[in-house]
């Protein structure tokens, strides 16, 4: 296994970041490596698409700050600096691919729900995160246990 020296921790800011949270820093310490942190804001325009005539900009705020102080705190409790926390608005595997790129990341971690059937036909972020990504990807399992 490679040496890995840049990693990145993508959370949804949901409870199961915590255990995803953990095995990133503990992969992080193992290797010596530097740890960013990420979250991606879809903007409920891209969920809507227009066919909605109303103005989503005071709730896309809220959002917006709710996720700034809950980023801070997960990247506190790591002792992520601030400038290795990333919060970016957009399509989270595209806003994850590019960043990756930009900081020459060497391993992403997130979360995967593992779903099956018809809901992985939709497709999920880890997914597409995998699908399109330079470096190696561990997705930590999270929600039910069977």
């Amino acid at each position: 296994m490679s040496q890995y020296k840049n990693l990145l921790l993508a959370v949804d800011l949901s409870e199961e970041s915590d255990l995803i949270t953990e095995r990133a820093s503990a992969i992080a310490t193992a290797h010596g490596a530097t740890l960013h942190i990420v979250h991606v804001i879809e903007p409920l325009s891209f969920a809507y698409g227009g066919d909605i005539p109303m103005d989503f900009s005071g709730i896309q705020d809220e959002i917006q700050r709710q996720a700034e102080q809950q980023l801070a705190d997960h990247a506190e409790r790591l002792g992520i600096p601030r400038e290795r926390r990333h919060l970016l608005l957009g399509r989270p595997a595209s806003e994850i691919h590019a960043l990756v790129n930009d900081l020459a990341i060497d391993l992403v971690v997130l979360g995967s729900h593992g779903r099956s059937g018809f809901a992985r036909l939709l497709g999920s972020t880890a997914n597409a995160v995998l699908q399109g990504s330079p470096c190696d990807v561990l997705a930590v399992r999270v929600g039910k246990k069977k």
